[in-house]
């Protein structure tokens, strides 16, 4: 692989693996603050982190060795509506800026492996900031999430609401793949 996409890669998989951490931690704290779907949001998008950054590790499969990784990691323990907040820039972050740039890489390099792993991942971003956009205007006004369950497609990382999908927007996968919380 060629080394600024492998270094991209690893640094895409050390975010989203920091995420994963931290999306569970604020998940405990949504829970213990009395909002049981918005927790469930952060868990759902926990685990959807931890496919992005398993579809990483596999792209870099011959890869081998130690690396010294840089990643960007939000941190910080507020309220749920801040924990939100920090979850919607950190989302934002991958689509607008992280994401664009790696995929440019990698499509200049022709890494194919590396090619899908990203463009799953920036599409899956794009949903999650709007989900956590609607978790903290429900927090803000009081109320949890309006949901009665929160679905993950784990093939791609996908999150629906309403798990009405025949198949998964992204990735196609059968609906009855998704994990429901």
């Amino acid at each position: 692989m060629n080394h600024m996409t492998a270094y991209n890669l690893r640094s895409a998989f050390g975010g989203e693996s920091q995420a994963h951490m931290r999306y569970r931690i604020w998940g405990e704290k949504a829970e213990k603050d009395g909002y049981p779907t918005v927790a469930r949001l952060f868990m759902a998008t926990s685990d959807a982190e931890q496919v992005h950054a398993t579809l990483h590790f596999k792209a870099l499969q011959d890869e081998t060795g130690d690396y010294d990784v840089s990643s960007r990691a939000g941190f910080g323990y507020g309220t749920t509506s801040e924990n939100l907040q920090g979850a919607i820039d950190g989302e934002t972050f991958e689509f607008t800026q992280m994401y664009p740039a790696y995929i440019a890489v990698a499509e200049m390099q022709e890494e194919k492996a590396a090619l899908s792993a990203m463009k799953y991942a920036i599409e899956a971003e794009k949903i999650h900031a709007k989900l956590f956009t609607k978790a903290k205007e429900s927090v803000d006004n009081d109320k949890d999430l309006n949901a009665e369950k929160v679905y993950l497609c784990p093939v791609c990382g996908y999150i629906s609401l309403t798990g009405d999908e025949e198949k998964c927007p992204l990735c196609n996968a059968k609906r009855d793949l998704f994990k429901e919380y």
